[in-house]
């Protein structure tokens, strides 16, 4: 079964991560990606984690979003790799570049030049505020957006201050941004037969994840704390507990669930205590309420307790690190971590976060060597082996 985007051909001068992530999302869906890289390479194939990696150009967090790439290298200061780009856009169905605005138009393969060789372009511009505003300039990183977008006034404890998601949250939610807008553009092109630009912003991004927040605000005027572990239902039961020698997070939010809760715990002289009889009254005296539910987790561990808890309807789960997770049996089951020869041996790595019934994503090719299909995206272009090597001499490719 075809996967859905197979036969869109996509020149994707990204590099670092929401860029990579957002052309990674469509390539595990069956687009063919050509990655463009300058002739070292991006940084991101070195970075600072595992040395042996590193030395190798193939750093794993570079890894985990350029599957199923192809790797062409050019140095774009040089006018004839101008060319080179010209040429292969007119096959092309999308460009995406994660540049501060104005870069691609000095290099000369802007999209204004690029949709006069080819209308039916697509051409994704990812910046850290967009093409336009007081901002535009401004450079565009994970950590910035997350202290401005209002993720870190609202992520973190009063008692210790904001605190950074533990992910590049920012990124890859303006990634999967632009995998959509991009799908988006693509589906409506079927119908207009045109292509067009679109433009997408971090921040924007960012703040459309943020929606249900916004609105406390906008709506009703709420203003956002930093509310710990804490649920944004704001109901007692649905905070991080102690638990024997760890911790446990109970995700306990309606009256069946408190009830099941409080049985399990084996507690359930509680639900007569007129002190917890609703929910307001169980945040006035949100104290001894959890005193009482720490009393009786402390007998067994966090992983017992969501063996037990569960079942018996009352949500929860203990706090399970990446590498554990990873071999869930639910991960298992779903087929949900990708497997792929690499010449350094076999690879694990995260496909996509949905199942198709028809072509789903699939991870079918390791992350390429730096160039590793340069000869090859030039020739399927038209050039012969003596312009390659010319190209190659003059340290164009």
């Amino acid at each position: 079964m075809s996967r859905p985007f197979e036969g869109v051909r996509i020149l994707d001068f990204t590099q670092v991560l929401a860029g990579p992530y957002a052309s990674y999302q469509l390539a595990l869906l069956g687009a063919e990606v050509i990655k463009v890289e300058r002739r070292e390479g991006e940084d991101m194939r070195r970075t600072p984690l595992s040395r042996e990696w590193a030395d190798r150009g193939m750093a794993p967090a570079w890894q985990a979003v350029n599957g199923n790439k192809r790797s062409l290298t050019l140095d774009l200061q040089n006018p004839e790799a101008v060319g080179i780009v010209r040429r292969l856009v007119r096959d092309a169905d999308v460009v995406m570049e994660n540049f501060r605005p104005g870069v691609m138009d000095r290099l000369g393969i802007g999209h204004a030049v690029l949709a006069e060789v080819n209308p039916r372009l697509i051409y994704c511009a990812i910046s850290g505020f967009g093409q336009t505003g007081p901002e535009r300039l401004s450079a565009g990183y994970d950590g910035k957006i997350q202290a401005m977008s209002g993720i870190m006034s609202i992520t973190g404890h009063p008692e210790t201050g904001p605190t950074r998601a533990g992910f590049a949250v920012c990124d890859v939610l303006s990634g999967m941004t632009a995998a959509f807008a991009v799908s988006s553009a693509l589906y409506q092109r079927t119908h207009t037969g045109k292509g067009q630009f679109i433009d997408v912003s971090m921040l924007e991004a960012t703040l459309a994840f943020l929606s249900g927040q916004i609105a406390d605000y906008t709506v009703a005027g709420h203003r956002q704390v930093q509310s710990g572990n804490q649920a944004v239902s704001r109901r007692t039961t649905a905070n991080l507990f102690k638990a024997g020698e760890g911790y446990l997070l109970l995700a306990v939010n309606s009256e069946q669930q408190y009830r099941a809760l409080m049985t399990e715990l084996g507690r359930a002289d509680v639900l007569d205590d007129p002190r917890f009889a609703d929910w307001f009254l169980r945040n006035e005296n949100a104290a001894a309420l959890r005193e009482i539910i720490e009393e009786a987790l402390a007998a067994e561990d966090s992983k017992t307790w969501e063996a037990r808890l569960n079942p018996a309807g009352a949500p929860c789960a203990s706090i399970w690190r990446i590498e554990e997770v990873i071999d869930h049996p639910q991960i298992a089951a779903r087929h949900v971590m990708q497997h792929v020869e690499t010449p350094h041996g076999p690879l694990r790595l995260m496909g996509s976060g949905f199942l198709l019934a028809h072509g789903g994503g699939r991870l079918d090719r390791a992350p390429p060597a730096l160039g590793a299909d340069t000869g090859a995206v030039l020739r399927e272009a038209g050039y012969d082996a003596q312009e390659i090597a010319r190209l190659r001499s003059a340290s164009v490719i």
